[in-house]
């Protein structure tokens, strides 16, 4: 399954989190290192469900860029 992942750069840190898995979420000092961490941080969600017999959420959510005109 392919999930969506929002990267978000703070002021000394990535942060990272997946829509379609509410509370999957990562904080890394940087974007590599964050990536590698969510992909934990999914893996894990998942079998958490699996092992409480809850149903794994269909990734459902989409990303767009929107162009605008204000500066």
């Amino acid at each position: 399954m392919r999930y969506l992942v929002i990267l978000e750069k703070g002021e000394s840190s990535w942060g990272a989190h997946v829509p379609d898995l509410p509370g999957c979420i990562a904080v890394a000092e940087t974007r590599k290192e964050v990536r590698a961490l969510i992909k934990e941080a999914i893996d894990f969600h998942l079998e958490g469900l699996r092992k409480h017999g809850e149903p794994i959420p269909v990734p459902s959510s989409e990303s767009e860029f929107i162009e605008t005109d204000a500066a």
